[in-house]
């Protein structure tokens, strides 16, 4: 939990400064023209559709290595697309992101190395007085591919698809400085926790009670998403969301926490670097520690979760 305020603290600082960075920029014409000053928050109505294809391949091969090791190979694929329109008063953004990985070391099998879908869909109708403003609703999926296995025979299922999979849906206000960053309150939504695997909802896995496939929750919503050229090549996508649970101990967050890097190398190469953390006090991760005669115990309990992905490869940005 002290990670997580940290990791609160740090987002609440930043914010700031993205608002005053964006607020403060201009755009100016060729000498010898009229200087306009243009405001970052000035959106022309209409589409704007766009995103992020990568596809990497790495690979190693050792032969009489006397260092050790073992020969890999390894792929990943990335797919981030948004589309967003403006008219009038009225504003819809939705995006898809979608990533899959696998990695095979030695004679072992193939195991999933990343796996993710999620879907935003956003809708807002401006206030009168206030142009950065709107009230309206959100909607968000999040679920997986393909089966995770909590070691790599490949046995030991502990997800699939739809298991956990995350719908949720919020009424709120959306405050949009700029035409980069938008940030969502709700005081009031709803989550629902899907485990439609037999094996998985018969443990209660993913908080759901045992033997049922969904578990219901009401709460408040907060999610900040923010996305820009940072710099020429440089692209940066981010988004924090956070939850908290009326109906079952509300003190305790859940966290959600996105990042998206991507570095135009040429026009087909780049790189991307992603990180994820995610903290739910309903999930309980298998664990192990040893004891005071230095037996290995396994339990369960409560942890951050990160994941790092780092590609270079080809990379198609439209």
């Amino acid at each position: 939990m002290k990670r997580i305020m940290i990791t609160a603290s740090v987002i609440g600082a930043m914010l700031p400064n993205l608002i005053a960075q964006q607020t403060s920029e201009e755009t100016t014409k060729n000498l010898g023209q009229d200087v306009l000053a243009q405001s970052d928050d000035k959106v022309e109505d209409g589409w704007k559709k766009g995103g992020t294809f990568a596809v990497n391949i790495g690979q190693m091969a050792l032969s009489n290595w006397q260092g050790g090791g073992q020969t890999s190979v390894s792929g990943n694929s990335l797919l981030s697309v948004f589309a967003n329109y403006k008219k009038g008063k009225k504003a819809w953004d939705s995006s898809l992101d979608m990533a899959y990985g696998l990695i095979k070391q030695g004679n072992g099998p193939w195991i999933k190395s990343d796996d993710r879908i999620e879907l935003n869909s956003k809708y807002g109708q401006q206030f009168k007085k206030n142009k950065k403003m709107y009230y309206g609703g959100i909607l968000n999926f999040r679920s997986q591919f393909a089966p995770g296995f909590a070691e790599t025979t490949n046995t030991s299922v502990i997800s699939r698809i739809m298991s956990p999979g995350y719908l949720t849906g919020a009424l709120g206000i959306d405050y949009k400085p700029n035409k980069s960053l938008s940030i969502f309150l709700a005081p009031f939504s709803y989550r629902g926790t899907f485990v439609l695997d037999e094996t998985l909802n018969a443990i209660g896995a993913f908080g759901v009670d045992t033997n049922s496939t969904l578990r219901n929750e009401l709460g408040g919503l907060f999610m900040a998403k923010y996305q820009k050229d940072v710099m020429k090549n440089i692209n940066l996508k981010t988004q924090l969301t956070l939850f908290s649970n009326y109906m079952e101990s509300p003190q305790n967050i859940d966290v959600l926490w996105d990042v998206l890097i991507s570095m135009k190398i040429n026009k087909y190469i780049s790189t991307t670097i992603s990180t994820t953390l995610i903290y739910d006090h309903d999930i309980l991760l298998p664990l192990t520690a040893t004891d005071e005669n230095g037996n290995q115990i396994s339990f369960s309990g409560r942890r951050v979760q990160f994941k790092e992905v780092l590609n270079i490869g080809f990379n198609y940005k439209f």
